[in-house]
């Protein structure tokens, strides 16, 4: 069984390779974006689908209203905790690496 790091390191190595998530594509986000699908990956689920006292329909969930990116790339697992925290985590880290490169 692979440890919390390991999955974490494969899933930002499948995000870099996969998906094509280069540093300089992750230097264009300067307004936290990373971090913020992060936590948007790393609420549980209950929070997330929690209606927000003034929310109509789906789309007014927190998950969605937080999400920083265009919906086609939020991709939730709902069924399985372990991999919206891998990806959580690969996002915390690439936030990570672009604040120390800009140092």
């Amino acid at each position: 069984m692979k440890t919390g790091i390991q999955l974490i390191e494969a899933e930002r190595e499948r995000q870099e390779l996969g998906e094509g998530w280069t540093d300089e594509h992750d230097d264009q986000h300067t307004k936290g974006e990373l971090a913020q699908a992060a936590a948007v990956y790393a609420l549980p689920i209950d929070i997330k689908r929690m209606r927000q006292p003034i929310a109509v329909n789906a789309t007014e969930r927190l998950e969605f209203l937080m999400w920083p990116f265009d919906m086609d790339w939020y991709k939730p697992t709902p069924d399985d905790r372990i991999r919206e925290l891998e990806k959580a985590g690969a996002l915390i880290a690439a936030e990570i690496d672009r604040l120390q490169r800009q140092k």
